[in-house]
């Protein structure tokens, strides 16, 4: 358990143009801890008119402030120099963000290593953006320009609170662009905590603002204002289609990243420990609140039984607990909607199908929102619970027949994020892995993911591509010069 003192409760303000801001209103909102259900936090609920300062903000540093004059270089001394606070503060960063989310200690402190790389890989990249030299037909010279896209706007969700804050701020600060953040209603206390410095890693006033509030007012405030130039958004699918609808008014640039259904496909040859793991791993990490969960698990016939069997046996010796106890596996969901969401579909599920284990709350805990790892299975990809994003710890188990059929149930969804491919067959791994309609597909392993490589999903999973150059690509314009090398007249005339 954390040595830590239960932390004062604090009152957080926006961050807007440089300077700490109450809300126009003079309205909070509470933040809590969803192990204990108490209140951690009081933070600044945002208005329209505190959104349209921020912006406001964000536009003039952009057309007008010293940050238009900065260098690529500059930029990438600022990353590195976030990088190395964020660094510094790990123990601070970790255990806030597990005591506003609920996951496992150790699971947030990869997550706070994974933010530093993210800010030191595209500190790296900022001065390595770079145009062409087109070979135009004429006496000319004919080149692109790579700019900044300008205003960002960007709503991260509350699964991994300041990781999504870095996969957003960092590609665009090596772009140039100036931003306005919102982080999630539930989990925005890192985010403001790393708002303090800004300023000290040289960042000018108004190039990242950061707004809190709820979705339906301060979000819907940001993807609607006129000095917004694109919007970056990762949620859920329903909340996605409202905001391309209000960017489509002033055609602003979209990037979405919008969860799934992952299949999670395990064949009869597949090494059994490796995939027996790697099956409650993909569903159960980060207690299912997981985009990219592997939640419908289909597993070939001829092993199906005996699978089922060893998942649930497993999943026996996940241990709940306090996220902070560093021996927890899976700690409380992030809120009592999350919670309420979650046991409406184990209640959903119990009539689909076959209850191999879980099923309801963790009876072991008074408060706090536990659930039960819980495991469906002869699960009809039809079901609710296969077709849903659920998002939380359950499994729907689907047996498959052979090769085709699995690669049939995989494509059966609306969702195309992410998918996973168990075997030994190096033919047949690649055969599924090209059938499958997902943006990332792993190969015998569940979950790995590195700032290197992009990320970002087919079908009603988004679109738009984060990390990597890909991310970097997503905040940046493309300009053709031309200069024309010809004294003679044009002869118009």
């Amino acid at each position: 358990m954390s040595t830590i003192a239960k932390p004062t409760v604090k009152t957080y303000q926006n961050y807007i143009n440089g300077q700490w801001v109450a809300s126009s209103s003079g309205e909070t909102f509470p933040v809590f801890d969803p192990s204990t259900e108490e209140t951690i936090a009081h933070v600044a609920s945002a208005t329209a008119a505190d959104v349209d300062k921020a912006v406001k903000a964000a536009r003039a540093a952009f057309d007008s402030g010293p940050w238009a004059q900065t260098t690529a270089q500059d930029r990438g001394r600022i990353l590195f120099k976030i990088a190395d606070k964020i660094r510094q503060n790990t123990a601070m960063l970790a255990e806030l963000e597990t005591r506003n989310c609920g996951k496992p200690i150790v699971e947030a402190e990869y997550d706070l290593a994974d933010v530093a790389t993210c800010f030191e890989y595209y500190g790296g990249l900022a001065n390595k953006v770079t145009g062409h030299v087109n070979p135009v037909p004429a006496n000319a010279l004919s080149f692109t320009l790579r700019e900044p896209v300008g205003v960002a706007a960007q709503i991260i969700p509350w699964n991994f609170p300041l990781l999504m804050a870095a996969w957003k701020l960092a590609p665009a600060i090596a772009a140039g662009c100036t931003c306005v953040l919102k982080p999630a209603e539930q989990t925005p206390l890192t985010a403001m905590e790393l708002a303090n410095w800004f300023a000290e890693a040289g960042l000018p006033p108004g190039v990242v603002n950061v707004v809190n509030g709820l979705g339906e007012v301060t979000g819907a405030a940001l993807v609607a204002h006129p000095g917004v130039d694109k919007v970056a958004f990762t949620g859920s699918a329903a909340v996605g289609k409202i905001i391309v609808k209000s960017a489509a008014d002033t055609l602003k640039r979209v990037t979405l990243e919008l969860g799934g259904k992952s299949p999670n496909v395990f064949f009869a040859d597949a090494d059994w420990e490796a995939a027996v793991d790697g099956a409650l791993f993909g569903v159960f990490i980060n207690q299912g609140e997981v985009c990219s969960a592997g939640s419908r698990v289909l597993v070939e016939k001829k092993i199906y039984t005996k699978f089922v069997e060893a998942m649930t046996e497993k999943a026996k010796r996940i241990k709940l607990g306090p996220p902070l106890d560093r021996d927890t596996k899976m700690g409380p969901l992030v809120s009592k909607e999350q919670y309420d969401r979650v046991t409406s579909y184990l209640e959903i599920g119990k009539k689909e199908a076959k209850t191999a284990i879980g099923g309801g709350r963790a009876k072991a805990f008074g408060k706090g929102y536990y659930v039960e790892p819980t495991i469906f299975y002869d699960v009809q990809n039809s079901a609710r619970i296969a077709r849903e994003e659920i998002f939380g710890p359950v499994a729907s188990v689907i047996p498959f027949e052979n090769e085709a059929e699995a690669i049939r149930i995989s494509n059966d969804t609306p969702y195309g994020l992410a998918a996973a491919v168990w075997t030994r067959d190096i033919y047949k791994a690649f055969r599924v892995v090209k059938s499958i309609r997902a943006g990332i597909v792993w190969v015998n392993h569940m979950q790995p993911t590195y700032v290197e490589a992009p990320w970002g999903g087919y079908k009603q999973s988004g679109f738009g591509r984060e990390l990597g150059p890909w991310g970097l690509e997503e905040y940046l314009e493309t300009k053709q010069v031309f200069v024309n090398l010809d004294e003679a007249p044009i002869g118009w005339y």
